[in-house]
């Protein structure tokens, strides 16, 4: 055994922490850890022993030991947990240098089922008896109380848990101390089919002597806000916000939300996901959370206190989610105090991001309001909110006669850089406004970084971090397409474009695989065809069909539908979870059978309009659809590709008639698709960069000399368009991968650099910080992009970042799950170095690449153990398509040298043109 090799604690399945799971069985994972420079060679796992204690410290330990190289969702090897049921596992390898001596055993993780069954809950629901009301018909937070004493027989340092959930989001508290650090709980689902519950240990929070409270405050959120566009709808899921808690201490009491509860309003006077948050200290209730001893020893329904109504349980089935919660993970200062052209104040915190503001200290005179408007830019030095539609983006205090310490909304997110203050400014006499004052909360699901890269062009690293400044902010209970103005919908095109990158940058097996699970009950048991999955999952826009006629009708469309398809495959190539894939089949034949619109010919139907290669940057700012690419070309080309992909899901999962009947189908459809589509030369009739490199991605071709000819035609299109960007959402994802898979990494480099708009650098030049919607949300002039959709914190063109990964630092996964991964990078441009980092499900897997002396390549390549990785260096496939053999290495750290210059075919030239320019001056 190494010394320097330990094994990590066990991870439960994709859930964070494995405290209140959701499952009896918990599949099991570990890591090896060592330093980087100390991993041992070629290491493999040939057996594991795992120790599980399910009871207290004192029990005999089951013992397991299993002959098996697998260290990554392993079976749960003892009886099924039941619900409550805590165990402590821990594991430790054996490996192949030395059968007989296993690695030192791991640290224990503690493992805890939530409630298993729905019959386990004795809460109900609790809402008030009169409906508050805040601005513009919102639903006014409402806080809910209980006092209680534990029986003299209760030990309230032992087991105490609190369940808890909303119907709106909430935040709980104990005797006055918050429950927890979550944000947005429970989160957003499909609250119809599935409402999360979160499981919190109270016992510190207790007092086993007094009185004790139990106090809750619940404001709308998703669940009752106005969502969507047009002017959106309301209550959507209800009309009603409530609160469902159950406190469990030792065996022998139980607290549950009844009728014997009171509630008031709160002095949050309203609180909406696009408008903001008000808050009147005036109406505050001064230790509303705390234990107040009544002469009853209950709390009276006095002094602004009401009784409580009970509502029917939910029919939606309560879930303990694996998807980590929304936390503040960052805390941004800003960088500069503006006075604008009119006279206001603004703050620029510097980087635009999701979150809320922090006020630290401010004191007004009663009735005094201050105010904080959000924008992510400055249009002729205002702030510039026509973006935001019809979301106000406002919070606002109202004082009272105390000082407000550390004061934030709690109940809303916006997305923004810029925040203008009003009723507060740099000369207050007793309260100035200055950089200290309030910072901004970075709020998103608090998912585990697992992805880094860098390099040395500081304008590629900009990119990069835009990218995932985006990802950060998009992925706030589910994957959102914007966060600031009236929509943040979990739209489908936008998460299957950019789950592969997502799930470099992050572990997102969790988030996004709750977030299948509601995908799938909204197209199997709403979907009128039980088939169609929605546009958006939650699914809201069914909602706005009286409200817009028509707005958005269910049909069914290729690449944002794929999602049932591709993103489960994504995680599954990420995680290799085949439980996953198993979990989300239904939904996937349903999709394929089904819900595809069929021609004659088994394409799609080609008078069934498509969004195909949206936004496309030809298209005009009113006309995002308007692509150069034929919409039925891209939903045909995707076909052939998902049909493909659901044959290979088939076999995986033992479907082998399913798999055949797919395979057969792929095939077909691929002739089909040739017949339709592709000249015998191997051109297309859709002559565009979209269609060629959608042509070669999905390997469409007939033959190699048809993809080599398709391959020649794209690059002169790129040449053509000097380089600059010409595809939308179907294209720009795999744009650069199709230049590098064939051999014109040059090409792609020379794009990736371009600086002059439509590119990737155009935005960077112009000050983005993250990833807009449009590649020209603000236009050269710095004024905004005339059209209604016009976002400037977008993920999906930014899904450029896997090519990134990909072929500029060169790593990749083979095997699904990374136990094989290559390493393969392809230098080119003015990118003298490149290095990425990911933490796989066994450890640590690292490259860097530098270039020295002109043409002195030098790679370092880190395996970690029970992995294998292939290297493939870039003289060995420069001008071809990359080849399919290298030299396997095992784990241990490995060095490489060869000769390559990076100044080889640079810069490629673009064809000329009688306005052509010269083109050598816009690489950045």
């Amino acid at each position: 055994m190494s010394s320097s090799l330990t094994v990590s604690a066990p991870t439960v399945e994709h859930h964070p922490t494995g405290f209140g799971i959701d499952t009896a069985c918990p599949r099991l994972s570990w890591r090896f850890l060592t330093p980087p420079d100390s991993i041992p060679e070629a290491w493999e796992q040939t057996a594991y022993d795992v120790e599980i204690v399910r009871k207290e410290e004192s029990a005999e330990a089951e013992s397991y030991h299993i002959a098996s190289n697998e260290s990554s969702l392993v079976p749960w090897p003892s009886t099924p947990l039941q619900s409550r049921e805590q165990a402590r596992v821990r594991v430790r390898a054996y490996d192949n240098s030395n059968p007989a001596r296993p690695t030192d055993w791991s640290p224990w993780v503690i493992v805890e089922c939530a409630l298993l069954d729905k019959k386990e809950w004795k809460a109900v629901p609790i809402t008030s008896q009169v409906k508050h009301l805040g601005a513009n018909g919102s639903l006014r937070p409402v806080r809910f109380r209980r006092t209680f004493s534990l029986p003299t027989d209760t030990t309230a340092t032992g087991r105490a848990r609190l369940y808890i959930t909303s119907l709106g989001v909430y935040r709980a508290f104990v005797n006055g101390k918050r429950v927890g650090d979550h944000c947005m709980a429970p989160g957003w689902t499909s609250y119809r089919h599935r409402l999360n519950y979160q499981v919190f240990d109270v016992a510190s929070l207790l007092d086993p002597t007094g009185p004790n409270v139990l106090a809750v405050e619940v404001a709308e959120g998703w669940y009752a806000t106005r969502l969507a566009f047009a002017g959106g709808k309301r209550c959507i899921y209800g009309d009603e916000v409530g609160v469902i808690a159950q406190l469990e201490v030792g065996s022998s009491f139980t607290l549950v939300s009844d009728a014997s509860w009171s509630c008031q309003a709160s002095a949050i006077t309203s609180s909406e996901i696009y408008d903001g948050e008000v808050y009147d200290a005036r109406e505050e209730t001064v230790g509303w959370n705390e234990s107040v001893i009544q002469s009853d020893g209950e709390d009276s329904h006095s002094q602004g206190w009401a009784p409580v109504r009970e509502l029917a349980f939910p029919q939606a089935r309560l879930i303990a989610p694996n998807a980590p919660p929304v936390r503040v993970t960052e805390e941004v200062s800003p960088v500069a105090i503006i006075n604008t052209p009119s006279g206001k104040t603004v703050l620029d915190f510097g980087q635009n991001l999701v979150g809320r503001l922090l006020v630290r200290s401010l004191h007004k005179p009663h009735g005094h309001r201050v105010s904080f408007g959000h924008a992510e830019v400055l249009e002729n030095g205002e702030l510039g909110t026509r973006p935001l539609r019809d979301a106000k983006c406002r919070d606002e205090i109202i004082f009272a006669d105390t000082p407000l310490e550390n004061w934030s909304p709690q109940y809303t997110f916006h997305g923004f850089r810029y925040v203008q203050v009003d009723g507060w400014t740099p000369t207050d006499a007793e309260n100035p406004l200055s950089l200290s004052s309030v910072c901004a909360q970075v709020l998103h699901s608090d998912l585990r970084r697992t992805g880094w890269f860098s390099c040395s062009h500081p304008m590629v690293n900009k990119l990069h971090e835009n990218a995932w400044w985006s990802m950060r902010g998009n992925f706030l209970s589910v994957p959102t397409d914007c966060p600031q103005r009236d929509e943040r919908l979990g739209w489908t095109g936008d998460i299957q474009v950019f789950a592969p990158s997502a799930s470099f940058l992050y572990h997102t097996a969790g988030m996004l695989g709750d977030w299948l699970q509601d995908l799938s009950v909204e197209q199997l048991l709403d979907s009128k065809s039980k088939a169609i999955p929605p546009f958006v999952v939650p699914n809201v826009l069914d909602a706005l069909q009286d409200v817009v006629q028509d707005l958005w009708p269910e049909f069914p469309q290729a690449v944002w539908d794929d999602v049932t398809v591709l993103t489960p495959w994504t995680l599954y190539r990420s995680y290799g979870d085949v439980d996953l894939l198993r979990r989300q089949y239904p939904s996937m034949q349903a999709w394929v059978d089904r819900g595809v619109a069929r021609g004659d010919d088994g394409l799609w139907d080609p008078e069934l309009w498509q969004l195909g290669d949206w936004l496309d940057p030809t298209a005009p700012p009113d006309e995002p659809g308007n692509a150069r690419t034929n919409g039925t070309l891209v939903a045909d080309a995707y076909l052939v590709h998902v049909t493909s992909v659901l044959a290979q899901i088939s076999t995986l999962l033992g479907e082998t008639d399913n798999a055949t009947r797919y395979e057969a189908d792929a095939r077909r459809l691929k002739t089909t698709f040739q017949h339709k589509y592709i000249a015998p030369s191997g051109l297309l009739a859709g002559d565009t960069q979209t269609a060629l490199s959608l042509a070669i991605m999905y390997e469409l071709h007939a033959n190699p000399e048809q993809t080599a000819a398709a391959a020649k035609r794209l690059a002169l299109l790129v040449r053509l368009s000097k380089f600059r960007v010409s595809t939308g959402f179907a294209g720009t994802p795999i744009i650069t991968h199709a230049l590098s898979r064939t051999g014109n990494h040059q090409l792609a480099y020379r794009m990736l650099l371009e600086k002059n708009n439509p590119s990737w650098m155009y935005p960077i030049r112009m000050g983005a910080t993250t990833i807009w919607e449009r590649w020209d949300s603000m236009l050269p002039d710095g004024s905004v992009n005339p059209g209604e959709m016009t976002s400037f914190n977008h993920y999906a063109l930014g899904s450029v970042i896997a090519w990134l990964h990909e072929y500029v630092a060169g790593i990749s996964q083979l095997d699904p799950g990374w136990k094989t991964f290559r390493v393969a990078p392809i230098p080119g441009g003015t990118i003298t170095s490149a290095q990425a980092a990911y933490e796989t499900p066994y450890g640590r897997a690292e490259t860097r690449w530098q270039i020295v002396d002109g043409d002195q390549f030098e790679l370092h390549v880190s395996v970690p153990p029970n992995s294998t990785a292939l290297v493939i260096l870039p003289h060995e496939w420069e001008g071809t398509v990359m080849p399919d053999t290298g030299r396997w290495v095992g784990s241990g750290s490995h060095s490489f040298h060869s000769r390559w210059s990076n100044t080889l075919h640079w810069p490629p030239k673009t064809l000329w043109t009688p306005l052509g320019g010269e083109e050598a001056l816009s690489i950045v």
